[in-house]
């Protein structure tokens, strides 16, 4: 029996890549550095995967940002911004398009789906060139066969690229991005063939839009490509892989009726009902890629029960066309248990990151072929009995609180308009009010110290004065920039990364653990490090208030309270699998709802809970938002609806598409909202211009962060006026995309400065317009 794996994280057990790419780009290293780091990486996983006895192991799903970038520099569709005159793309003109440069600015940047990964977005129109530019699939193909390892190539399908594009600025909003099919198919003919060349038996197309709500024009393009592919994929195995959801009974169909087409890769774990799909109709002699080891979280998989899904299967199948693969790449889970050393032994045992996923794969496909490792399944469900009847998984009390909200929606009792006159007369702001969304650079010497501190080599005294005089350095200088409402800079989280608050609330909420080395990539050279969520959750003390108290002592101006939203908590979290996970939402909402109230007894005016991952847990399935959104707002809800009027609800959002949301996101009942929007082309403005009508205070951010370029005066004033032809000016603020912590001082300093300016420039000329 064989078995097959999606795809490998990319960053390395102890985040190798991630160092090498922020050498590179820092220009501390050279091209060859990087290069050899990324060719020991891969050698590494395609080794491993062999050792374990992987028959299918994937190649090109390596990648120093993304593998839709990957695809757009294969297909040469580079904005002509970046003044690429073609040839092998180089790292100048990838990187550029992933991150800008000092000139143009970056491509967007979205959500993959429904998880916390991201992807640039390709920008295509009518007149652009493809041609082939990249070569990257078939060398890296050729570098493993050279090791030694027969890998399966995989491409992001030509269907799946074009419906995750946009019409690049300027082209018409209605411009058909499936009419480029037929210019993009002749490079995908390129590919297939060299790789045919090189001695690949097996191609793998990566075609993961097709879980999604498609029309039948759409459906009719994955007919029409690969038909049009058939005669050159001739003599290649294909596989057609899909994740992340069910398919569609017409999606289904379209998928089986492929032309050209070996065997398919279904995610069995989130896609739970395609099994009667394949048990009522599966075409006879292909092979179907049976996705039962979850790629999405880091729980041990049931083996007793994966296995009898896939004896089922194997009944309908046949024995050998049946191979165990995992549900998606496992791109999206931890890298390696055998690093995490402060796990205690009973959570441990309940765990598989991607190493142990591979082993479990290739244990499942022992087990078909009659090897079953009797010691290892024996393990495995004793871990699992475990894991059920733990005490620390349950909190009687927890639950008979988080079961009393169903009966409430939990609105704050004056309307939006009302408080924010309450909240005016209190804060006094001028029109335009500027602030930041929370964090500022985390430099060498803030990290070392919490470092230091969490290994014990400091005291809490030198941390606490360390971390208050990093405290005191930000207020200083938003006061200089003359920022109106202000943020203590989250040095206490600033040994962390891009979803740091996350992992810092976690460590002082009961029902969490933690690892040493649990990354993941977020995008490009980002890592997170997810909480496990394995229990109920509660708040066992305060949080932040003595952070925000003494950030608050140090100024006059309003300094916000920062607190991270339940559904972001739950979405940026490796969640238990053991109960919904509405339930485990409404539980950290509580919790975030005694720290909310906390705070405002403290004294701070002015909260702000970050819900920046509310989008990115939305369903796949249009059918399925309505119960989500209902929860997750919700749960928003929930945090603060006990506060005064006086006091100032600020929420958070980014990197995703918001638009079709926006009448969830006006539900949340915030006071002010500050949410994505400069690298998106103002995507957002576009649903006020709609004429949707939004009456609190609003923050579409004025410059990406996440790029190193620095914006003018002048670039921050014309987006803000923008705003302004859709926004009501005394709704209006004035703020960045996103938290600062991975920008540099000498980036953050000017771009402030210039977002300060703006905002003033443009107050003295809607004064003198009275």
């Amino acid at each position: 029996m064989a078995s097959h794996i999606v795809g490998y994280p990319r960053m390395g057990p102890k985040r190798e890549l991630k160092f090498a790419l922020e050498s590179f780009w820092d220009k501390k290293s050279s091209a060859e550095d990087l290069k050899k780091v990324a060719a020991d990486l891969r050698s590494s996983i395609w080794k491993q995967m062999s050792g374990a006895g992987i028959k299918y192991i994937p190649s090109n799903t390596f990648s120093y940002y993304d593998q839709v970038l990957d695809t757009t520099s294969m297909l040469g569709a580079v904005p002509p911004r970046y003044n690429w005159t073609g040839g092998e793309i180089g790292y100048d003109t990838y990187f550029s398009m992933a991150r800008g440069n000092a000139s143009v600015p970056a491509m967007e940047m979205t959500k993959w789906f429904d998880t916390n990964y991201h992807f640039i977005v390709p920008e295509l129109g009518p007149d652009v060139k493809f041609s082939y530019a990249s070569h990257k699939a078939v060398d890296e193909f050729k570098e493993a066969k050279a090791l030694g390892v027969d890998t399966v190539p995989v491409l992001i399908g030509p269907v799946s690229y074009l419906l995750l594009s946009k019409p690049a600025k300027g082209v018409e909003k209605t411009f058909s991005l499936l009419s480029l099919l037929p210019k993009i198919i002749p490079i995908y003919k390129e590919v297939i063939s060299e790789l045919k060349a090189a001695g690949a038996s097996w191609i793998q197309f990566d075609e993961p839009t097709l879980v999604l709500d498609l029309d039948s024009q759409q459906l009719q393009a994955f007919t029409a490509a690969y038909a049009d592919l058939e005669s050159t994929l001739s003599g290649l195995n294909v596989l057609i892989e899909t994740y992340f959801a069910d398919l569609t009974p017409e999606a289904y169909k379209t998928l089986i009726g492929l032309k050209g087409v070996t065997a398919y890769g279904l995610d069995l774990v989130r896609g739970t009902q395609t099994t009667d799909l394949v048990k009522k109709d599966f075409p006879k002699g292909k092979y179907l890629f049976a996705g039962v080891v979850d790629g999405r979280n880091i729980w041990a998989n049931d083996l007793a029960s994966s296995l009898s899904t896939l004896q089922a299967l194997e009944a309908v199948v046949g024995k050998d066309k049946l191979v165990v693969s995992t549900s998606c790449s496992l791109l999206h889970t931890a890298v390696d248990l055998v690093n995490e050393t402060k796990l205690d032994d009973e959570i441990k045992s309940w765990l598989a990151f991607a190493a142990q996923k591979v082993v479990e794969v290739n244990a499942l496909a022992k087990a078909l072929a009659g090897q079953k490792d009797e010691a290892f399944f024996s393990s495995n469900a004793a871990a699992q009995a475990s894991r059920k009847s733990s005490p620390r998984v349950t909190n009687a009390a927890v639950q008979k609180a988080a079961d009393t909200l169903k009966g409430s929606d939990h609105r704050r009792a004056t309307n939006v308009s009302a408080r924010l006159d309450a909240q005016q007369k209190k804060l006094n702001l001028p029109i335009l009010p500027t602030t930041t969304i929370g964090s500022f650079p985390q430099t060498v010497e803030l990290r070392r110290v919490r470092r230091e501190f969490k290994a014990n080599k400091i005291s809490e005294d030198d941390y606490v004065k360390a971390i208050k005089e990093e405290i005191k350095k930000v207020v200083n200088l938003q006061e200089e920039l003359d920022i109106d409402v202000l943020v203590h800079g989250e040095p206490e989280a600033s040994i962390l990364q891009r979803n740091d608050m996350v992992e810092y609330f976690g460590e002082q909420l009961s029902g969490f653990a933690f690892t040493v080395n649990g990354w993941v990539q977020s995008y490009g050279s980002r890592c997170v490090k997810p909480p496990i969520i394995y229990g109920d959750v509660s708040r066992p003390k305060a949080m932040t208030v003595f952070w925000s108290s003494t950030a608050q002592s140090m100024t006059k101006r309003p300094m916000k309270g920062m607190l991270t939203g339940p559904v972001t908590i739950l979405n940026w979290s490796f969640v238990r699998n053991d109960q919904p996970r509405f339930e485990t939402c409404y539980q950290i909402a509580l919790a975030i709802k005694d720290e909310v109230e906390d705070l405002e007894k403290a004294g701070i005016n002015v909260i702000q809970i970050d819900e920046a991952a509310l989008r990115e847990g939305l369903p796949l399935r249009k059918s399925e938002h309505a119960f989500y959104l209902k929860w997750a707002v919700h749960s928003f809800r929930i945090t603060n609806c006990g506060v005064k009027d006086t006091t100032q609800i600020h929420t958070h959002m980014c990197y995703s598409n918001f638009n079709d949301i926006i009448h969830s996101i006006i539900d949340m009942d915030a006071d002010v909202i500050t949410i994505e929007n400069s690298r998106s082309d103002e995507k957002l403005l576009s649903v006020f211009r709609e004429g949707v009508k939004y009456g609190a205070g609003i923050g579409p951010g004025v410059y990406d962060i996440h790029s190193p370029r620095i914006p003018s005066t002048e670039e921050i004033a014309d987006r803000i006026n923008k705003m302004l032809a859709v926004l009501e000016t005394n709704i209006l603020w004035v703020n960045p995309d996103c938290g600062l912590k991975t920008r540099k001082y000498q980036e953050v300093k000017p771009a402030l400065n210039n977002m300060v300016a703006a905002a003033k420039q443009l107050r003295t000329k809607l004064a003198s317009a009275k």
